[in-house]
């Protein structure tokens, strides 16, 4: 065998071992892969090289001890409550004829003759058509064409093709009957009529604003998260690294790729159904990547100087946890995850979860109209989206996260 061949192999299946030992060694936090040189027994004798990497910046972090932020109120309000009574209500009202000019809500019966050119419209045109008014469907004009009018009248008017590049068409529209929706009267009667699973107005009242707490109450919660997020966010000045943006990217294109697949739909199908173009996508995927990698960074940073990391027994908890979802006892899982470099990964999220409850624990919290809002009255639950760990037999490849640092690994 050629001599220098086979010093050839062993370099390039002995040099990445040496690689993962320096980076486990000197505990590198990288974010894209190494630029390696050989400096020594490239031919005979004692290897030596330098690896140049680059790992994850650790930014100083500045002035989110006082953020402040503004949420949608947990709490349901008179307004919203009564709308939700008469929702239920409408599911048994009854159209009533009345002789008056047509409001909104109201439901008329129509006859629509519409004419492109002067020649009719077969698609446009109908006879004692049932249209609600308000409902805006048809063409934008019709309801403030229609609104006023009584039963007998009609109104002519040019609107816009429902379908682009199409002529503009003539409308003439005759309004045959007006009805109302007459919702019925709110009473203990009706509510065990309706069979509600209430018995009174007020059970069924309380039942209502119940569920709607509880709907805002997780409303609030995630906006809490938004809302801090965004002001982490612009709290880092620095741009986010490029290698991490790069795999924000890619990790959050192929999770969306994978749940389009899970419908049967391919990503081109997505952006032709969602009018999206393509270039758009990129540059939404882009800024979110970006967003997502500051907010890291500034939680990153909150751990550091605020001492949160993960301590052992939170490990030990977390292991605990995901050993229960997997069905495998706690020395396996905790042997896996050693064995594919996950054990850091795992103490950083806990990290961010610990700086992220920090930050909840202080910041100001209000509603639209200025007043504070009790953290009891917000159901916060930070370990609801844990990251999942996935067991493998071999070591995962480092492709950490940040910016612009360099680290110098040698090894023999």
């Amino acid at each position: 065998m050629d001599p220098g061949y086979a010093c050839s192999e062993a370099l390039n299946s002995g040099i990445p071992e040496f690689y993962m030992k320096a980076i486990r060694e000197h505990e590198a936090d990288v974010i894209a892969q190494p630029e390696i040189e050989i400096t020594a027994g490239e031919e005979s004798g004692d290897v030596s090289f330098d690896a140049v990497v680059e790992v994850r910046p650790e930014i100083e972090l500045e002035g989110y001890q006082g953020l402040a932020i503004t949420i949608p109120s947990p709490h349901p309000t008179d307004t919203d409550v009564a709308d939700q009574v008469d929702r239920f209500r409408g599911q048994y009202s009854e159209l009533v004829d009345v002789e008056r000019p047509a409001a909104l809500g109201d439901h008329l019966t129509l006859d629509i003759e519409g004419s492109q050119d002067g020649e009719a419209n077969e698609g446009l045109t109908a006879e004692d058509y049932s249209y609600e008014l308000g409902a805006g469907s048809i063409v934008p004009e019709l309801d403030d064409q229609l609104r006023g009018l009584k039963s007998g009248e009609t109104v002519e008017f040019d609107a816009d093709h429902p379908q682009p590049d199409e002529p503009r068409v003539h409308f003439k529209v005759s309004v045959k009957g007006i009805k109302e929706k007459v919702l019925p009267e709110l009473t203990d009667e009706w509510i065990k009529d309706a069979d509600l699973s209430s018995q009174t107005v007020d059970e069924f009242r309380d039942d209502i604003i119940s569920r709607l707490t509880k709907v805002r109450r997780s409303q609030a919660s995630v906006a809490v998260q938004n809302e801090l997020a965004a002001e982490l966010g612009k709290l880092v000045v620095d741009p986010a690294p490029e290698a991490l943006v790069g795999q924000e990217m890619r990790a959050r294109l192929e999770n969306l790729v994978g749940r389009l697949q899970q419908q049967g739909i391919s990503l081109e199908t997505y952006l032709q159904i969602t009018g999206t173009e393509a270039t758009s996508f990129t540059d939404d995927l882009r800024s979110d990547s970006e967003a997502a990698i500051k907010v890291d960074l500034a939680l990153r940073a909150i751990v550091r100087q605020e001492s949160l990391h993960a301590e052992a027994d939170e490990v030990e908890v977390e292991l605990e946890k995901i050993a229960k979802q997997v069905g495998l006892d706690l020395d396996t899982v905790r042997e896996r995850l050693e064995a594919s470099d996950q054990i850091l990964a795992l103490k950083t999220d806990i990290g961010r979860r610990n700086a992220l409850r920090w930050l909840t624990d202080r910041v100001a919290i209000t509603d639209e109209s200025g007043t504070s809002i009790n953290r009891a009255d917000i159901d916060i639950d930070l370990d609801e989206d844990e990251d999942a760990f996935e067991f493998d037999d071999h070591d995962h490849d480092h492709d950490h996260d940040h910016d612009h640092d360099h680290d110098h690994d040698h090894d023999h």
